[in-house]
């Protein structure tokens, strides 16, 4: 099995409603309860505005520290879903239903890594 961050990308600014996001929210659930039905789920979570944010870069012997996002732009990552499937199909098959409940906001599918840097139970066979 392969695994795939589906990342959300959400716009900055005011969330919407509840009146908006409650009936979103709750086929979002019934999509999370598929895919653990499926077994293909891992791992989800939301994340806070961009602008909580802190940046870390090593220079010089030390750490400098930066408030807010690396790169600026008008939408973020809002959240995301680690799905373990066969192939990339599988992955593109849950990011669409994923882009259908969450439209407009756009789904980016990642594989993820698979070499040494991987957990020892998703590395290659030697």
């Amino acid at each position: 099995m392969k695994k795939y961050m589906l990342g959300i990308y959400q716009p900055d600014g005011v969330v919407p409603p509840p009146e908006f996001l409650e009936p979103v929210m709750a086929k979002l659930e019934v999509w999370h309860d598929e895919l653990r039905e499926a077994g293909a789920w891992v791992f989800s979570g939301g994340l806070t505005p961009a602008s909580s944010a802190t940046v870390l870069r090593h220079r010089d012997g030390e750490n400098l520290v930066t408030d807010g996002p690396f790169a600026e732009g008008k939408e973020h990552l809002g959240g995301f879903t680690i799905i373990s499937v066969s192939d990339l199909d599988a992955a593109m098959d849950w990011g669409g239903r994923l882009a259908e409940i969450l439209a407009p906001l756009s789904i980016e599918v990642w594989p993820m890594e698979h070499g040494s840097c991987a957990s020892p139970d998703d590395r290659p066979a030697e």
